[in-house]
This record gives structure tokens, C-alpha cells and sequence, in this order.
């Protein structure tokens, strides 16, 4: 991008990605405020300093009086292709940042919890639901508890764009992020496919590691059509979206605790944990180590993708308030 050194070609592309997500114009105050929250510490002046630069350079334009900017083409384009060698492994950045920004309390049942977001067309979003709603009934979900946003509202740090509907499911983070408030270590080793026979996990078919993706794997497999979560939900077999995780097995007392705390909140991500060092379908697990399957958020999502509906997909990428979701029966 042309810009004097790598820490200022940083700091912009980290308020591109700001305005990348935003479908309304942002100002610096506002711009500033997102970065915090991901954990960029930039002024409100430093931004606006930024972002006459960018302006210049033609990846960003001022859009009415009261500072509000947006990308332009250009600034668009550089933000899918800048810093190449930073995509790589993207994907374990945002699951730590994500677990971090997760402050969920599991026994007042109050905080932040991280959602999966997809935006449907307003006017097939009641057709989705119907076709998403056995997935739910199943199980084959996080939680049976969403949020809903229409056009022009925000959802986390989205704003739904004009003629969509924003859903929000919880994300099986929630789980990392739980686990690592009560200092249990959890490493994220891949997304994929897993098996089911019989309403039971089998083995995994295919997978994703984390550290070598720039993109969720669910993201992938759902545009890949390699789901079947409408058949597992009717009659207990076929592929949904898995994850898998590993945790010292010293701290399963813990993590056994916290999953129950969780399970009371309605939030049920877990599909099976294994035993220490033991194989978890077919998958191998490190010493000491306990293999964890967790299931996949986007999975009612998937369900509605085999039927023919198409979702703008964002996984695992924004927290909500716990006490702004509400059950999905609300909607069907």
C-alpha cells in the first residue's frame, strides 16, 4: 500500500477492517471505540490522522459532513489481498481473540458470549427458519437461543445491511472462552466433517486445521455443499460441521463443572469427550491430553444451504449480551 512502515500499514489495515464490516459510514470516535474492542489501542486523533492518509491514497472516501467514512473500490480490494503472509493461520487468531473477548458468567448467567452471524434475505428469513428449526430441535446446534436483527440494526459489531435479516448463533467459542476464564488451557486443532451413525458421532471425514486456514472451516464446507445436517436431524445419519479441541486431562474436573454450568444456560456445544490420551473418533489425541468434540454452530445454517437457501456467512466473528438472545421457537 505505499505506506513509510509495517506498524502504520498495520494500524490501517486494522481500521479497514473496521470499515470493512460496517455497512453505514463510520467516524474516527466510532472507529476508535471498535478498535479497543479487538484489542487495537488507537486514539480518535490517531484515527483521524490514518485516515486522511488513506484518503489520499484513495482507500477511503468522506461520506457527509459529520466525518463519516467508508472503503472506496480500491480500499476494498487492498483489504482482501494486503498482508498475504498474515491471512495464514488467521482463522487460531480470531478463535483466541474471540475466546478473550468472551466474559460470560456461568453461574449469574450474564455476560458476553460469541455468535456465528449470517444474513438472509428479509423477504425468505421465515422460510429459512422453518427449514433450520428440526437442526435446532435435533441438537445440532450450540444453543437454541439466537438473535434476530433486522436492517439497519446493529448485531455485535455488524451493522444488518438494507434488505437482510442478521442471525446470530452461538458459537462453540463460548466454550473456550468459558474454559479459559476458569484458567483451563484449550488448544483449537481444526473444523470439519464428522459422521454421524445412529445420532452418534463416528469419525471425522474431513478437516481444516486452524493454524494453516484463513478461513473458518465451516464457512468452507457449508459453500462446498458437504453437509447433510437435514438428514442427520430426520433420521440420525449423514455429515454436519464439527470441531475438535484438546484439554489437559488434569483439568477435566473443571472443565466437566464449567460444561455444566453452561448446559443450566442453555448452551449444550458439546458432543463427546474422550478419555486421557485416548482416540475421540478415530482422531488422535497428545499425552495427557483429552480429546473434545464440539459441535458446530452453523449447523442449523447448513441446513437451510441443502435446501437452497443462501446466507452471507460470518463464523465466529462478534460477542452479544447473553440477555439480548432469545429461543428460536420466538421465530418459527
Amino acid at each position: 500500500m505505499g505506506f513509510e512502515t509495517q506498524d502504520v500499514e498495520r494500524k490501517v489495515i486494522s481500521i479497514m477492517k473496521v470499515l470493512g464490516a460496517s455497512q453505514e459510514p463510520l467516524g474516527a470516535r466510532v472507529i476508535a471505540q471498535l478498535l479497543t474492542e479487538h484489542g487495537v489501542e488507537l486514539g480518535e486523533r490517531a484515527v483521524r490522522y490514518h485516515l486522511k492518509m488513506m484518503d489520499e491514497k484513495g482507500l477511503t472516501r468522506l461520506i457527509g459532513q459529520r466525518d463519516g467514512r467508508v472503503l472506496t473500490e480500491e480500499g476494498m480490494n487492498e483489504l482482501v489481498e494486503a498482508r498475504v503472509k498474515d491471512k495464514i493461520g488467521f482463522s487460531i487468531s480470531k478463535i483466541e481473540s474471540l475466546s478473550f473477548r468472551t466474559k460470560f458468567d456461568v453461574k449469574n448467567k450474564t455476560g458476553l458470549v460469541p455468535v456465528n452471524v449470517s444474513f438472509f434475505s428479509k423477504d425468505i428469513f421465515p422460510a429459512a427458519v422453518k427449514l433450520m428449526e428440526p437442526a435446532f430441535k435435533a441438537g445440532l446446534c450450540v444453543s437454541n437461543l439466537v438473535i434476530v436483527a433486522t436492517e439497519g440494526k446493529r448485531l455485535g459489531d455488524f451493522i444488518v445491511p438494507r434488505g437482510k435479516t442478521g442471525l446470530g448463533t452461538v458459537c462453540s467459542i463460548v466454550i473456550n472462552g468459558t474454559l479459559l476464564k476458569a484458567g483451563v488451557p484449550i488448544d483449537s486443532r481444526f473444523g470439519g466433517i464428522l459422521q454421524v451413525r445412529n445420532r452418534k458421532p463416528l469419525r471425522f471425514v474431513e478437516l481444516i486445521q486452524y493454524s494453516g486456514s484463513s478461513m473458518d472451516p465451516s464457512e468452507i464446507f457449508i459453500r462446498a455443499g458437504m453437509t447433510s445436517v437435514k438428514e442427520v436431524a430426520e433420521k440420525g445419519e449423514g455429515k454436519i460441521l464439527a470441531n475438535f479441541r484438546e484439554i489437559p486431562s488434569i483439568c477435566k474436573p473443571v472443565a466437566d463443572e464449567i460444561l455444566a454450568g453452561l448446559e443450566e444456560a442453555g448452551i449444550h456445544g458439546m458432543m463427546q469427550m474422550g478419555d486421557t490420551s485416548a482416540p475421540v473418533c478415530e482422531t488422535g489425541v497428545d499425552v495427557n491430553k483429552i480429546g473434545v468434540i464440539l459441535i458446530g454452530g452453523l449447523n442449523p445454517v447448513a441446513a437451510a444451504r441443502e435446501t437452497g437457501i443462501e446466507a452471507e456467512n460470518h463464523a465466529m466473528s462478534t460477542i452479544v449480551d447473553y440477555k439480548e438472545l432469545v429461543n428460536i421457537e420466538n421465530y418459527c
